[in-house]
């Protein structure tokens, strides 16, 4: 049970360090600019993605 959680949570690292920037401006446009609907799962995407970057920008410029 624990190597399966390991893979899970490295795979979900690997999927959101390439998508995350993504996601994070992709979704505004898809939403205001094209007019999709809301999605509550994408919403929750966008959420975490936004404090997957707000984290790496206070490790790279703050807490050097």
């Amino acid at each position: 049970m624990r190597e399966i959680l390991k893979g899970l949570y490295g795979a979900g690292i690997l999927f959101f360090y390439y998508t995350k920037w993504l996601i994070l401006i992709g979704l505004p446009i898809l939403y205001f600019g094209l007019d999709y609907h809301s999605n509550v799962s994408m919403n929750i995407l966008w959420f975490y993605s936004l404090a997957l970057a707000i984290k790496d920008f206070l490790q790279r410029f703050w807490l050097k």
